[in-house]
């Protein structure tokens, strides 16, 4: 039953890309049905000549398939930069970035913690964080966002005037 339904239906779709809308099923289109008890418009001055339906619809179906073809490869295009380009680029500048931080640098880590590091691994950075510098703990290479010092000074006090 299902698998019937779905051949109706690629089959009514392939139709109607193919020869534009022979069944008449929508009434906006040149040669086809509008209300019912209303016959079919005219095409090319032809009065129910079957060149003329079928002629025009198979004119208009060729050229709809070229648009539709060209509209799907845009939409392809547009995914592929949206969805593959966008990502690598921040990706790449990210272990580019990584891979130049150096041992005394200051860096900020995925929990907004800043710390300098220590030494540098294989996969993971040592960093040192408190004010002391006594704390010391293992981060992976890709937890950390940038190299970044705190800004440790708060910002002035703006003084308001009494206005009398």
């Amino acid at each position: 039953m299902f698998q019937e339904l779905m051949f109706r239906l690629t089959n009514l779709m392939m139709t109607l890309l193919a020869f534009g809308d022979p069944g008449g099923l929508m009434g906006d289109r040149p040669g086809g049905g509008g209300a019912p008890g209303q016959g079919a418009a005219p095409v090319n001055g032809a009065a129910g000549g079957a060149t003329g339906a079928a002629g025009g619809a198979a004119e208009g179906g060729g050229m709809g398939m070229g648009i539709m073809l060209i509209y799907v490869a845009v939409l392809l295009v547009a995914m592929y930069f949206l969805m593959f380009r966008g990502p690598r680029r921040r990706e790449k500048k990210m272990k580019e970035m990584q891979a130049g931080i150096r041992t005394g640098d200051n860096v900020v880590v995925t929990g907004g913690m800043f710390g300098r590091i220590a030494d540098v691994g294989e996969d993971c950075f040592i960093v040192e964080f408190g004010q002391n510098r006594g704390i010391r703990i293992p981060v992976l290479k890709s937890d950390v966002l940038g190299v970044r010092e705190p800004k440790l000074t708060p910002p002035p006090k703006v003084i308001e005037e009494d206005k009398v």
